[in-house]
Order: C-alpha cells, then sequence, then structure tokens
C-alpha cells in the first residue's frame, strides 16, 4: 500500500475511536458521491443509512452527560472493532498481510483515541453544567472531519496530525481526570462541613 492509503487509515482509525458512525458516513458518502475511491461495503446503502441513523442517536447522547458515559462505555468495544474493519476495508486489493496491518492499525488507533475521549469525557460530565458537554462533543464532530479531510487531501500530513492528537488527547484526558479527582474531592470536603463530620478516609487530613 502507498502513503496515501496508510494517511487515510491512519485517519479513519483515529477518527473512528471519536466517533465511528461520522467516519462511516462521511466515506460513504463521499464514495457515492465521486469525491473519491472508497470500498464498495463502505457505498452500500444499508451500510450508508445505518452510519446516518447511528450518527443522530450518538449526536443526540453525547449531549447528555449519563447518557454519554453510557454510550463511551458501550463503545469500547465497538470503535476499536469499526475502525479495525474500515481500516481493512481500505487495504483494499492489498495482500492480506497488508490488509490485517491496515486493520491492527487502524483498530489500535481508534482503541487509544476513544480511551481518551472517554476519559476526558468522564470527567467533563461531572461537571453540573451542560455547556461544556456541548462544546466538548461539537469539537469532537470537527476533529473527526477535519482529520478525514485532511487524511484524504494530504495523507502525509495526516499521519503527523494523528500523531499529535495522540498525545495532546492523552495529555488532555490526564489533566481532566486530575482535575475532576480534585473537584469530587472539593466536593466531599464542602458536605462534610456542611454536616459537621470529618472529611473522607481518602483526604490527607483525615489520615493524620
Amino acid at each position: 500500500m502507498d502513503v496515501g492509503i496508510w494517511g487515510l487509515i491512519a485517519g479513519s482509525g483515529w477518527a473512528s475511536g471519536v466517533n465511528l458512525y461520522l467516519v462511516a458516513a462521511v466515506l460513504g458518502g463521499a464514495g457515492r458521491l465521486g469525491l473519491m475511491d472508497v470500498p464498495d461495503v463502505l457505498m452500500r446503502t444499508d451500510v450508508l443509512i445505518a452510519a446516518v441513523v447511528m450518527f443522530l442517536l450518538e449526536f443526540v447522547a453525547d449531549k447528555i452527560p449519563l447518557l454519554d458515559s453510557a454510550w463511551d462505555a458501550v463503545h469500547t468495544a465497538i470503535r476499536p472493532l469499526g475502525g479495525a474493519l474500515i481500516g481493512y476495508a481500505l487495504g483494499g486489493e492489498s495482500p492480506d498481510a497488508q490488509q490485517l496491518t491496515g486493520a491492527a492499525v487502524s483498530g489500535g488507533l481508534a482503541l487509544a483515541s476513544h480511551l481518551a475521549k472517554a476519559t476526558a469525557r468522564a470527567a467533563i460530565n461531572a461537571s453540573p453544567e451542560p455547556v461544556s458537554n456541548v462544546v466538548a462533543s461539537v469539537t469532537e464532530d470537527g476533529l473527526v472531519l477535519g482529520v478525514i479531510a485532511i487524511a484524504v487531501m494530504a495523507p502525509v500530513i495526516a499521519i503527523a496530525v494523528v500523531g499529535v492528537l495522540l498525545v495532546a488527547g492523552t495529555a488532555l484526558a490526564f489533566a481532566f481526570a486530575s482535575l475532576a479527582k480534585r473537584g469530587r474531592r472539593r466536593w466531599r470536603e464542602r458536605q462534610a462541613a456542611r454536616r459537621g463530620s470529618p472529611p473522607s478516609e481518602d483526604h490527607p487530613q483525615a489520615r493524620r
């Protein structure tokens, strides 16, 4: 496979971990419109309809904190598997070994981006106001569309962009998780102060 295919595999793999159904819908739709060459399976009517319907469901679920967390938990297996299948399909007529490599790369990138997204969103979902959830959801969809566009137009750049996004996503996920942990600790301290009881055992003062 040439570098163009590897760029598309890397881009679609990372993007699948964020929003699998949007990736499938965009690739299939672009193929139907003749904008790019994609595997026939992605252009099938039933696949396109399923991708669009599931994207719309995720678009709504993504904005509701509790539902979003449950959705992400269920998709811990679905997104990497879907990314692997797209990677395998994008391998086209390549030898089986290369198609399997494409599936492994795409699925691995999907798993990495999904874990970063799910960790960050779990922290954001703990926020009492809904605005941050909506902003995060719209930003993620924008990133997916941007990465796919770059993967199609500039595959080599897409590989570099995916690398940067993996590092940035992991760093943000850890940062959000840390902030959420501190926020929960402060909330427990306020609750304990209102009840006039000592802080919970995991607070440093409780161990003195």
